[in-house]
């Protein structure tokens, strides 16, 4: 099977991706927008096992394992494995990431008046569930203990531009990112410009549901998670129980994999949920799904 060439960098966030068959390659003019090329899909996860483990872990050892770290491990674990998931298109032209980013919305307090902040972490290969939990909440605890941080601070500033001069701003950052030139400083921390932008749903009591991509920034996979439930399933010897499951609905990018390949993908995210006692290998470890 012919596989696409990956050429040098041409932009700092990017490897150029050629493909060799012409579909692929015209694809972004016939589709320009992100926006357009939406595909959506929602998968139910049996995290029985998964709760059990944390619940365990979390007594004995003092950990604060929640279920949302677990699904950022393997979803992180997943884009590793499947480098589709993480490639974008910008410029009209296919790009893959070098590292794998993830992005999700911290409030400050549950009120209908509490501020957001936007959140940013690299999840690196040697990583696992202890790493990416500590990770995320030693992150939260500062965001919300400073109330703010540096991509606020920017977006509050830019936002009280006058409009004339926010059509202007946002115009040229238009074409810096077509030309792949847009400044650090202006995407570093920005979710729109990650691997993959959760929303954790469940923290608000409320499942997963559709939520669209942007045409902004470069974030290709947008994940809601919904809340932990229970649900009769039926078991392999034909008995029923009780099961505690959760929804979570993905939203990608078409142009840059077939529906096979996002399928398959989601084999290892669903395998790792379900099977705990691999939340404690690095994200780079192979998973024994078939692909």
């Amino acid at each position: 099977m012919r596989r696409q060439k990956k050429e040098k960098m041409e932009r700092r966030d990017g490897k150029r991706i050629i493909w060799p068959d012409g579909y692929h390659n015209i694809l972004p003019y016939i589709m320009p927008k992100r926006t357009e090329a939406e595909v959506s899909l929602t998968e139910q996860f049996d995290v029985t096992e998964l709760v059990k483990y944390m619940a365990e872990r979390n007594e004995k050892e003092g950990t604060n394992l929640k279920i949302f770290h677990a699904i950022c491990t393997a979803i992180a674990r997943t884009v590793y494995h499947r480098p589709k998931l993480n490639y974008f298109i910008s410029g009209r032209r296919f790009y893959e990431r070098p590292d794998i980013t993830l992005s999700f919305v911290v409030k400050q307090q549950f009120r209908d008046d509490a501020d957001e902040t936007l959140m940013f972490m690299k999840v690196e290969p040697d990583m696992n569930l202890d790493s990416v939990s500590k990770l995320i909440i030693g992150d939260v605890t500062k965001v919300r203990k400073e109330k703010s941080n540096d991509l606020d601070k920017l977006m509050n500033f830019v936002g009280s531009l006058p409009r004339p001069i926010l059509e202007v701003f946002f115009g040229s950052l238009k074409i810096l990112e077509y030309h792949g030139k847009m400044p650090k400083s202006l995407t570093a921390g920005d979710p729109n410009y990650s691997s993959v932008l959760l929303s954790n749903l469940g923290s608000i009591r409320s499942d997963s549901c559709y939520h669209h991509l942007s045409n902004y920034g470069t974030c290709s996979v947008m994940i809601t998670i919904g809340v932990l439930h229970k649900e009769q399933k039926q078991m392999p010897d034909g008995s029923w129980e009780p099961r505690d499951v959760i929804n979570c609905t993905f939203t990608i990018d078409e142009r840059l994999a077939d529906g096979f390949y996002y399928a398959k993908s989601l084999r290892i995210a669903k395998y790792v949920l379900e099977h705990p006692e691999t939340m404690a290998e690095p994200i780079s470890k192979p998973v024994p799904v078939e692909l």
